[in-house]
Formats: C-alpha cells, structure tokens, sequence
C-alpha cells in the first residue's frame, strides 16, 4: 500500500545541538520510552554483500550488491513486556561466493515464544527501492532504444555513496559530544546540510548503536562540504537575567532557549519533513508497522530516501535517512520523466521543454547512453 504524506517525528524531541567544525549533530530524544520494541546490531564484517532479492540464496541471478556494514535485529513482544536480548538469535542465512557474502533478503521475519523478531539491513530496504524505479527501461518497442534495453532495462544500475568514516570531523563529533539520557536519536548536518536521521526505540538500544553512525553511508555531496567548509555557526541563545527572579522564571528561560534551539533544528531539517513523500508499507509487525519512503523527484529540492517504524499512532519507533546528491536526484527525475511519457523521446522532450537532441545529450551526460541505439545522436 502506498500513500503521499509529510513525515513527521512524532512523540520525539530535539536535544541541544552541538557543533565541531562542520558537523552539527542535534540528539532527539523520547520522554515516553514503552519499550516493547527493541533493536541490536548484528555486525556483517564490513564485507561486500550481494541481497538475494528473490528466489533461493545461492541462485545465480542475484540482483543487489552493496558494502553492508551490519544488521539490525527488531524483537517486539505482543503483551507489551520489555523484549530482552539473549544469545538464541540465529544469524540471517548466508553464503560466500567468490569472498563476498549473499545474504538472503533485506527484511526477514521470525516468531520465537511470543517475541517477534524481524532481521533487516538498514537502508537497503529504501536503496532497493530508490535502484529499481523504473528499472525495466521502454516497455514499447521504440527504434531510439539498443536491444539491450529492451532486453535488459537498466541493468546493471548503480548508484556512489561515502562512508560515514570519510566525511571529516564526523568520527570526532561522535566520539566527544555529549549524548543526553533520552537519547535515541541524532540528526547529522554537515555544513547545515541534512545528511542524515537515525532513530531508535528505546535509548539503550541507541547507546549502542551510536557509534554505528560512523560505519554508515552518506551521500557524496556531504563528503564534498566537509571539505569545502571547516566551521558552522554556533546555536546560541542568551537568558535573560533580567527576567530571572526565581527558579520559575529562570525555568521559563531555559524553555526559551529549548524551543528556540528545536525550531532552528526543524528550520534546517525542512528539505525532509515539510515536503511530502511517497510511503510503501512494506511489512506489519503488532502494532508497528515498517515503511519505506521516496519524495517527489525535483532536481531543484533536496531529496531524501529513506526508511522508518512507526507505531499504529503515528509514533516515529525507527528512522533511517539518505541524501540523494543532485546529479543521482538528476538521473532519476530523467528516468522518471522518461516513464511518464512511455519512454517516446519526443514526448518526453516537450514535457522536459527541451529539443530531442539535447534529451539525448542529458541521458549521456547521466551515464544512461547503452539505452540508446549506437546512432543516436550525441551532443
């Protein structure tokens, strides 16, 4: 089931942002923690990793490859009770082929005494998703199309991501900043660009998973102005002393300060939630539901991909964001536009308001030219 709507962070709020170099991490924290759902790693090794997307583990057309850090494993429990960790979970079903691993499936679900549990490979769910749009090519035998894509569509398609131990005072941010009690999660700017969001359920599970940040991995542009801009501005706000008499007043002070601090965070953090998005529910769990999320494509806005938990009253339990850079929200907005006009190059070109042969340059210049037939023309 899919549907446009905003995103929100419902029942969560931000803690005082912090800022080293070009880093700014703004914690969100949770006051009402139900803990009856609950997330751990599972360590992958940093290998290379092939995604069995459909069919058996071991069968030869496996689709998805992609530097897996690590795992997540989500234990709900139906009563309510806090689920606890032990040493029974099973590890997800893999193989080695060639010194790389195939590990079956991104989202795979189990039921042990009354605990759910559901292995999932954070943000492949939403990468997956975000490689196959319109992944099939022309479904009309046009004469502008090579027999590959016919045949074929875009594959292989592919997309660049940084690693989080790449961008530039991020491993140091993490280490020294403070982290608050009811922590559990973190919104990472760089440069006051939104890299990323991630979000758990319970601030356990986060203290955990903190350093998991690092291993993550961010879109190229913010490796780009870690570069480029070694400081960002201070949050600052100043009390008062003339309107503290008491610890009430000075109490009022403080909720200033708070709110003016949540309302930059929000103000810088626009570009995702106040544009809306398309959400696919990809799987039900109690009274959780996993979805995963894309926005409408517009090379002129930031655009983010992701994937989050949320409860059956709108609850944010888990979040986990991706930036697009411009040049991969480019290439899809072309695939895209493309698919709307059924793949005709002409028509396709008067919805763009661009000539046929400049069309054909731009789907060269996206790296997309094994679509078209050797003689088109190149610009």
């Amino acid at each position: 089931m899919k549907h446009l709507a905003p995103l929100s962070l419902k029942n969560l709020r931000t803690g005082s942002p912090q800022s080293l170099g070009a880093i700014r991490l703004v914690p969100l924290c949770r006051d009402v923690v139900p803990g009856d759902l609950r997330i751990r790693a599972r360590g992958c090794g940093n290998d290379l990793g092939v995604v069995a997307l459909e069919g058996p583990l071991d069968d030869p057309d496996l689709a998805y490859l992609s530097f897996i850090p690590q795992g997540l494993i989500l234990s709900h429990t139906h009563d309510g009770s806090e689920a606890t960790f032990g040493t029974s979970f099973r590890a997800p079903r893999e193989v080695r082929r060639g010194g790389v691993r195939l590990f079956h499936r991104m989202v795979k679900r189990e039921d042990d005494g009354g605990t759910e549990r559901l292995r999932l490979l954070p943000m492949h769910l939403a990468m997956e998703g975000f490689l196959a749009l319109h992944f099939n090519g022309p479904d009309i035998l046009w004469k502008d199309y090579s027999k590959h894509a016919m045949r074929h569509g875009l594959d292989p398609r592919f997309e660049r991501s940084t690693r989080g131990t790449w961008i530039r005072g991020l491993e140091a941010a993490l280490r020294v900043f403070e982290m608050h009690p009811l922590q559990v999660g973190m919104m990472i700017f760089v440069a006051d660009a939104l890299a990323s969001v991630f979000v758990v359920s319970h601030p356990d599970d986060y203290r955990r998973l903190h350093r998991s940040l690092i291993e993550d991995f961010f879109g190229d542009l913010l490796f780009e102005y870690a570069m480029l801009y070694p400081d960002v501005p201070r949050a600052e706000t100043q009390l008062d002393p003339a309107r503290v008499t008491s610890l009430v007043d000075l109490r009022a002070q403080v909720d200033r300060a708070r709110q003016e601090w949540d309302a930059y965070a929000r103000m810088l953090a626009d570009g995702l939630f106040k544009r809306p998005v398309h959400i696919e529910s990809v799987r039900e769990m109690g009274p959780f539901r996993l979805e995963r999320f894309l926005p409408e494509l517009d090379p002129s806005e930031e655009c983010h991909i992701g994937e989050r938990i949320v409860r059956d009253d709108g609850s944010v339990e888990y979040m986990k964001t991706f930036r697009l850079s411009a040049a991969q929200v480019r290439r899809a907005y072309l695939l895209e536009q493309l698919s709307r006009a059924q793949w005709n190059l002409d028509q396709a070109a008067t919805h763009l308001k661009c000539t046929r042969d400049d069309l054909i340059a731009r789907i060269h210049k996206a790296g997309f030219h094994a679509l078209l037939e050797s003689g088109s023309r190149r610009i």
